[in-house]
């Protein structure tokens, strides 16, 4: 899943892009090999405020419109939190949507998603993206983070949704040791029987533990990518395609030689 952020706000500049230069950013991720485009119109990194979603929209929609002509085939996902950007969004060629906030911002997304009858990214985040990174709590954050992604998908089952996707939220409103703690039991949401997605890509539990810039967190994202396909991650959330598809490579080819 190739990263394209219509902001000027998002934490690693590269992925900046708006309605002039949104097509060249597509256009190497899919020839690198992305199967999903992640589309998202308004900042989610720690300090930012809830997007207005007329403003949201109106950002989305020219980059949505380009992108959805340009690849027809590829799977369009749409980064937002707002229903109304959903609904829209699905109306204009979007295949699937990502919120990083499992419904609590706006209640009237799981509704929205469930007549929409589209697949749906359950991420799990404690608080708010502008306050979220404030001295985050838990007794046990992977016992926490499995049981309320748990429920949630029980909430939307109830309500028919069935294609979900699940993200532990790495990043969001967990500490640097905890996000760590959560990574190295990743295996456990394979428990919710649904195909498990990892965004780790030049984040802060990168940037932070070596001491580096997000332009500089390469090396240790790959990493991370390869700990992901080993613990069975089907998604991988990324700026750096071309990087990814070649971790992809390598452990198909581990995978193979093992099983012949």
């Amino acid at each position: 899943m190739g990263i394209l952020n219509v902001t000027d706000d998002s934490f690693f500049a590269e992925s900046r892009v708006n309605s002039r230069s949104i097509l060249d950013l597509a256009t190497r991720h899919v020839e690198e090999g992305a199967i999903f485009l992640d589309i998202g119109a308004s900042s989610s990194r720690p300090g930012s405020p809830i997007s207005d979603p007329v403003e949201e929209w109106s950002r989305l929609k020219p980059a949505l419109d380009i992108v959805r002509r340009a690849f027809p085939s590829v799977f369009i996902s749409i980064d937002t939190y707002h229903s109304s950007v959903a609904r829209q969004a699905v109306d204009a060629g979007a295949d699937l949507i990502n919120d990083i906030s499992a419904g609590k911002i706006d209640r009237q997304m799981f509704s929205t998603i469930a007549a929409l009858k589209v697949p749906y990214v359950l991420m799990h985040m404690q608080g708010l993206p502008d306050s979220m990174q404030t001295k985050p709590e838990y007794k046990d954050v992977v016992y926490e983070v499995f049981h309320e992604l748990r429920n949630t998908l029980q909430q939307l089952n109830a309500l028919g949704v069935e294609e979900v996707i699940i993200d532990p939220g790495f990043g969001f409103g967990k500490t640097l040791e905890q996000n760590y703690q959560l990574f190295n039991k990743t295996e456990i949401f394979h428990k919710l029987k649904m195909p498990l997605l990892v965004g780790v890509s030049r984040k802060s539990m990168v940037t932070r533990l070596l001491d580096v810039k997000a332009d500089e967190a390469l090396n240790g994202s790959t990493v991370l990518h390869t700990i992901a396909l080993q613990k069975g991650a089907q998604i991988l959330r990324v700026h750096d395609v071309k990087a990814a598809m070649e971790t992809i490579r390598v452990m198909a080819m581990l995978r193979s030689v093992q099983s012949s």
